[in-house]
């Protein structure tokens, strides 16, 4: 079983111990390398006065990112931030905020702007990015309203665009309920025609 979430309702959950202990608050979200996962958060202290942290939580530290908070096992597993992002820094690039970004066709049609990131975290402590909540442009004949876009496995994102096949247009979906089955149809699609 695997629940669907936008990357902002992880940001400001708490960081808690087994022993019940709330060590920190999430941040941000750190992606992977290879833009299809998430390699961790940087994190930010409790209460009204905090800062952000100079540690870091990798995602394989994570036991559980549940409705209401990040479980660890204890303190000693939070690293520096310097590492958290130096592991999902890209080759030639970094992973970079897409927030704001233009979504484009590999076909050059524009579908829309990220206004959020959609996560998928399963029961085998995976967490995945599966797609994008887009401000439609007037190519998916719904302009400006928000709508689901899916991605594939891997991700092409600069700074200021994100390129996504042409078929991923066919696979939008309204509602965050039924993206989950949109993003396998999708994804099945793209296997075919490989």
């Amino acid at each position: 079983m695997s629940r669907l979430m936008r990357t902002s309702e992880v940001i400001g959950r708490p960081v808690v111990t087994l022993n019940g202990q709330d060590i920190a608050q999430i941040k941000d979200v750190v992606y992977s390398a290879g833009g299809g996962a998430v390699g961790g958060f940087t994190l930010a202290g409790r209460g009204l006065f905090s800062g952000p942290l100079k540690q870091g939580l990798s995602w394989s530290a994570v036991m559980a990112l549940g409705p209401d908070a990040v479980m660890i096992r204890d303190e000693d597993v939070v690293s520096s931030v310097t590492e958290i992002l130096d592991a999902s820094v890209r080759p030639g690039g970094s992973g970079g905020n897409v927030l704001g970004s233009e979504v484009l066709t590999d076909t050059g049609i524009l579908l829309g702007t990220v206004v959020d990131v959609i996560l998928e975290v399963s029961e085998r402590r995976t967490c995945d990015v599966v797609g994008y909540e887009v401000s439609a442009s007037e190519a998916l004949g719904t302009h400006s309203a928000k709508v689901f876009l899916p991605l594939p496995d891997t991700l092409s994102a600069s700074g200021e665009h994100v390129m996504v096949p042409a078929a991923a247009k066919d696979f939008v979906a309204h509602d965050l309920a039924g993206f989950g089955a949109a993003v396998k149809a999708f994804r099945k699609n793209l296997e075919g025609q490989g």
